[in-house]
């Protein structure tokens, strides 16, 4: 019988991509294995696992606050359900092992994996876990973390280093693609801004009221997730606000000159593979600073707080470093410095192990 592997996670972009980057590897190493990708139905992992041909399954999911919200009274009952939901899954599929990276929408599939008795290995990107990878630390019987910086979270003899994975796709990104796929001009800097996969509304204000002062030195792509676009102060042909990209992602952010960009993990660790400069503006309040705090520290990336930024001081900050060839040079040479590239490997080696 071929290895059945249970992908789970999901709610945004950043808890997807290592996901389906560790599948990638075992497919290399094991070209029989099978995957069933359970996740949450709203959030982006839907066309993410498709574009890998990969069987997608989803159910209820509630997310984990440390904050007052009425939601906070039915999530619980939605656990529960995608819990019920995703073992009907997992008994039909018949998992040996089952593997996720975080995120609010891996509890009730990992859960339901444990239960029909897969063996479980949960991976750590951001410097402090979540509650999500909290509450899963009892159920996994191995654990993997990004940075040595987060063992102390977990149990040390069921945890080990193995760096960040990051998808295939993002080490063979080809620029010119990007050129040719979106009709960008190849003469021109280009500027990549992204909140992730589920957007980030206070940073597309800023950048939305930016943007003409930014068309001036190069061409942007904004990237603003669904429904988290905000109309723009600049009806310029250089300004391009997209939603959400597939496919054609690696190669925007392999051909990007200078990047913005929110704190997650694995947006972090495919900018470190691909040497890319970066802005980055953490999520006010959020576990995302300590990851910024980690690299900024490495000297790998420049750090802005959203709540001090204005329009005018974001654009002075991004124009500062499209004119600075060598800060970028220095800051892509550090990022690229950070991370490990066979992390994807080395996780596929521990869930091998398992089964």
């Amino acid at each position: 019988m071929s290895l059945r592997v249970l992908l789970a996670g999901g709610g945004s972009g950043g808890s997807v991509t290592p996901v389906l980057a560790v599948a990638q590897a075992l497919r290399r190493r094991a070209p029989s294995v099978e995957f069933l990708y359970v996740g949450t139905r709203q959030g982006p992992e839907a066309a993410l696992a498709a574009a890998q041909g990969i069987q997608f399954a989803g159910v209820e999911s509630g997310k984990f606050r440390r904050y007052w919200d009425p939601q906070n009274l039915t999530d619980p009952g939605r656990v529960a359900i995608g819990i019920a939901q995703a073992y009907r899954l997992a008994r039909r599929f018949r998992p040996r092992v089952a593997f996720a990276a975080g995120g609010f929408g891996a509890v009730p599939p990992m859960i339901a994996a444990r239960l029909v008795g897969a063996r479980t290995l949960i991976h750590q990107q951001d410097v402090d876990p979540g509650l999500a990878n909290r509450l899963l630390v009892p159920f996994a019987d191995r654990i993997t973390v990004s940075l040595p910086s987060s063992l102390a979270h977990f149990p040390r003899r069921r945890t080990s280093v193995t760096g960040n994975p990051v998808r295939a796709e993002i080490l063979a990104a080809k620029p010119s693609l990007a050129f040719d796929r979106l009709g960008l001009d190849p003469s021109l800097d280009l500027l990549v801004i992204t909140g992730g996969g589920t957007g980030a509304l206070g940073l597309n204000r800023l950048v939305a009221t930016a943007a003409p002062r930014l068309v001036e030195r190069a061409q942007v792509i904004h990237l603003t997730g669904r429904g988290r676009g905000v109309p723009a102060a600049t009806a310029s042909e250089r300004y391009r606000a997209i939603e959400f990209l597939v496919d054609e992602m690696p190669h925007v952010l392999a051909a990007a000159t200078a990047v913005v960009s929110r704190a997650g993990m694995g947006t972090l660790t495919e900018l470190a593979a691909l040497a890319r400069p970066s802005l980055i503006v953490p999520l006010p309040g959020s576990h995302q600073w300590a990851n910024a705090q980690a690299f900024a520290r490495l000297g790998a990336i420049e750090v802005a707080d959203q709540e001090a930024l204005t329009p005018d001081s974001l654009a002075d900050r991004v124009l500062s470093l499209l004119a600075d060839a060598p800060r970028r040079e220095q800051l892509g040479r550090a990022l690229a410095a950070s991370m490990p590239r066979d992390a994807a490997d080395r996780i596929a080696s521990e869930l091998l192990a398992l089964a």
